[in-house]
């Protein structure tokens, strides 16, 4: 078995997965963009290209396109190439995936192959490379090997972060290299779009970030990435078609244009497509409204029946396209060289740190009235047990009973109990009440799960009549390691139809909703649970 001492590399990137784009901090992606620019400008003067290679075969490479890919894929198969590393490809039709194997198993078995392995990989379903870095993680450790790095390729709807780099270096070469603002203007399909999904998180390069969304109602940015965009300092404005964005006097220099994706929208969506897409297509009548040194974008391939950038386009001032598609073999080089070993030790900077979320959210109250008299089975007291007060506090009637019976359903309560909604005294806001008499513990295990079902609630131990221990259960920073719980996106890999044993984890975003660790599917934190 190949070890660790087997490979004379030891770069400060080696190991590490790229997912979304957020997993390079700034300095990274700046150091990135810096030995991008180095590199064209060594290959046109035609300078010794070596410092930048791996150039070291204990180094595997593994192309898995399990979603067809033309552009993407052969400009990482060149960027590979110039390494001089051990190359291997499954590509969609004969990958191994379409026989139902797992995603783990498979990695598993590639990464035993050589001393160190860097997977690039494009799938239809979501967050497999965040996965597969903790699955396999765990493994190589396990058998004395590196841990092995992975970079997303695509997949699904979710993010393309590769895609997000090729397009930031774009952007920094059209602006001089100069960060302190970009004004941007995204097009199109922005519900499915995963490129501009990245684009939350990359445009963080710049100071200043003016972002400007075109799509009609039914694709606009999905929620989540808007909430990111704005908690980031964007300035964002969202207009419905380019014909009201062009009518208003602030028009960005930069426009970047995404394809109509049809395939992926449902039939009550798809009977509009006509008026979608001519709401973000561009009309040779506008071309005279453009400033000087305008530029359109686009992540190719164009829709050649319905494209947003029409051809008529190709050879006008406005084409920034082509220069753009250039840039993703030089950005994918660096990426993988980074990766790979041979770049990286002159980084300086900070790196990407996974925020640590430490929050004690089962606070302990000291302070408290020892006698509850509206604690009741019926009509008479409890004595001894467990009461939860402040059940979806403020919440209607019927949204309360419901919340109540999930969370009899979930913590297995089939016990002796009472419960109601009530309306507190100081404040006259619903709430639901559940007592449970003779119930001797309430567990830390139950006491997570309980933050997890109804955060804000309060829980208070009786005995002898008396509130002896009372509990403020706040809203946890993460939720994981329970079975009743899963991702709703049917694309994410922790999904139960997919059988990947992807075990699901959520954490708390800054709004109280809860995101797949895998995905980034946005949830309500009752929405997690099976029941």
């Amino acid at each position: 078995m190949k070890k660790y001492q087997d490979l004379s590399l030891n770069g400060k990137f080696m190991g590490r997965t790229i997912s979304v784009i957020s997993d390079l901090s700034p300095d990274e992606q700046w150091y990135l963009y810096n030995k991008t620019y180095q590199l064209k400008e060594a290959e046109q003067k035609k300078d010794d290209l070596t410092p930048y290679k791996i150039n070291d075969t204990n180094v595997g490479a593994y192309l898995v396109f399990v979603e067809s890919s033309t552009r993407t894929k052969e400009s990482f198969l060149n960027a590979v190439k110039f390494h001089n590393i051990k190359t291997n490809i499954f590509d969609s039709a004969s990958s191994s995936f379409n026989k139902k194997e797992s995603y783990s198993d498979t990695f598993r078995m590639l990464t035993t192959y050589s001393p160190y392995s860097l997977y690039i990989i494009r799938t239809k379903l979501e967050g497999v490379t965040r996965w597969l870095d903790y699955d396999l993680g765990q493994f190589s450790e396990r058998m004395g090997l590196r841990k092995p790095s992975f970079i997303n390729g695509g997949d699904g709807k979710h993010e393309h972060p590769t895609q997000e780099i090729l397009d930031e270096y774009t952007f920094l070469e059209q602006n001089n290299f100069k960060r302190d603002r970009i004004h941007i203007a995204l097009v199109g399909d922005l519900f499915h779009g995963r490129t501009v999904h990245s684009k939350a998180e990359g445009l963080k390069i710049f100071k200043h970030v003016d972002v400007d969304l075109i799509a009609p109602d039914e694709l606009t940015m999905p929620p989540h990435y808007k909430r990111k965009m704005k908690a980031n300092g964007f300035n964002v404005r969202e207009f419905e078609s380019i014909e009201e964005y062009i009518a208003q006097s602030q028009v960005a220099p930069i426009w970047y244009f995404t394809r109509m994706q049809l395939e992926r929208m449902g039939e009550d969506v798809l009977q509009h497509a006509e008026r979608l897409t001519d709401s973000v297509t561009f009309r040779r009548e506008w071309i005279e409204k453009m400033t000087e040194g305008t530029k359109f974008y686009h992540p190719l391939p164009r829709n050649r029946e319905y494209p947003t950038i029409p051809f008529f386009l190709d050879k006008t001032p406005l084409n920034g396209w082509d220069l753009q598609a250039m840039n993703g073999y030089y950005t994918r080089a660096i990426l993988v060289g980074m990766l790979g070993g041979s770049l990286g030790d002159d980084f300086e900077g900070e790196h990407f740190i996974q925020e640590i979320h430490k929050k004690n959210y089962i606070e302990e109250i000291t302070k408290f009235d020892s006698v509850k008299k509206e604690f009741k089975i019926g009509t008479k007291p409890v004595e001894n047990g467990i009461v939860i007060d402040h059940i979806g506090k403020g919440e209607d009637i019927k949204t309360i009973w419901e919340h109540i019976y999930k969370i009899r359903k979930i913590l297995g309560l089939n016990i002796v109990s009472s419960h109601g909604v009530y309306q507190a005294h100081k404040d006259k806001l619903y709430k639901g009440v559940l007592s449970l008499p003779d119930l001797e513990k309430f567990d830390l295990i139950k006491m997570k799960k309980l933050s997890a079902i109804a955060p804000e609630s309060t829980l208070n131990i009786i005995k002898d009549s008396l509130v002896i221990k009372k509990y403020r259960i706040h809203f946890p920073p993460k939720i994981y390691d329970f079975d009743e719980i899963s991702c709703k996106n049917p694309d994410c890999i922790s999904h139960p139809a997919h059988h990947e044993n992807a075990t699901p984890f959520f954490y708390k975003t800054e709004s109280n909703t809860f995101i797949c660790k895998y995905c980034d599917k946005d949830h309500n934190y009752k929405d997690i649970w099976d029941t």
